[in-house]
């Protein structure tokens, strides 16, 4: 298993906070400002090698930057263009030997959470979902209209992943419920996952392994992740207590999921792929700019993951 964090392209504090936990590996979110142009490769030679000068490798790229995205998703007059751009991040990211491409398919709305100050363990604060508090949005779109956008969109791009050996990681919905007032959703139980890789039959086609998401869809893990080991291409280490329509995130050691056990069924099934701690919590002293992704609640995440994949597979060594 290879260890990784989740890092913006700008240096701050988690890059010492996982440098320092021995994280040579990242899994990097590309700039989303005015002076980066995703078509420029000076631009992401740039973001590469700030990266590799502080001595961590940029393994995967999380996620398919919204500027695309969020148009090839609605399928709207934006889309091919914004495809020729991910075909030209592909060969870009084949250039940097980045291999990893993590995506989803939630149309106008992303990962949602409608509180980020639920109390865990000694206060430390989460963020959680309740349906009951859910506002919509205005926007709609339908599940058939979903299925249509996210077929054009794989059938295009899946020749170049494979002439540039890039892997497609697809993320369920978060949090995965048929609809959110008028949007729909498509990527909400194993049986749709099934369907969306195997739109084409392509070894670099297959999922990110989000365990909380497919816990709340109300998936067996022991079942899932067998079935899906040979697609499984990059882990999200979460832990979450509830069910879709109401859930909140854990400390990585204090939810549903045995962590420990199901690392050791990754193991077992011989999966060996990027792993990255997520949504962690909001530690005393601590202020937070994105909910859920804040330096001392990973570097306490980062610590008890480490512990696991060395307990199971020995003292890490990249």
């Amino acid at each position: 298993m290879i260890l990784t964090d989740y890092l913006k392209s700008e240096h701050d504090l988690t890059w010492d906070f996982a440098k320092q936990c021995g994280v040579e590996n990242a899994v990097i979110r590309l700039p989303e400002t005015s002076d980066f142009d995703i078509t420029n490769f000076s631009h992401w030679e740039k973001v590469y090698k700030n990266f590799t000068d502080f001595g961590i490798k940029p393994v995967i790229i999380e996620p398919l930057p919204n500027e695309l995205h969020d148009h090839i998703k609605a399928g709207d007059e934006k889309r091919d263009e914004c495809i020729q751009k991910v075909i030209l991040m592909l060969e870009y990211m084949d250039k940097l030997d980045i291999r990893t491409l993590c995506f989803n398919f939630m149309a106008h709305i992303g990962w949602l959470r409608t509180s980020s100050d639920i109390k865990e363990r000694g206060n430390a604060e989460v963020t959680g979902f309740d349906l009951k508090d859910f506002t919509p949005n205005g926007k709609k779109i339908t599940q058939n209209e979903l299925w249509e956008n996210y077929e054009y969109f794989i059938k295009k791009v899946i020749p170049y992943a494979e002439k540039y050996n890039i892997k497609l990681a697809l993320h369920p919905d978060d949090p995965p419920l048929e609809k959110l007032g008028d949007v729909e959703r498509i990527m909400i139980s194993f049986d749709n996952i099934k369907r969306a890789i195997n739109i084409v039959d392509s070894p670099n086609l297959g999922v990110t392994m989000c365990q909380a998401c497919y816990l709340m869809m109300g998936e067996d893990l022991y079942d899932v992740i067998p079935k899906l080991k040979d697609k499984i291409f990059f882990i999200h280490f979460r832990n979450v207590t509830g069910n879709k329509f109401k859930f909140h995130e854990t400390f990585h050691d204090n939810g549903e999921i045995d962590m420990a056990d199901i690392m050791r069924l990754y193991k077992k099934l011989g999966i060996n792929v990027p792993i990255r701690v997520d949504h962690v919590p909001l530690m005393a002293g601590e202020m937070q700019e994105t909910a859920g992704y804040t330096a001392l609640g990973r570097l306490y995440a980062i610590g008890y993951l480490k512990g696991i994949m060395e307990s199971i597979y020995g003292r890490i060594r990249d």
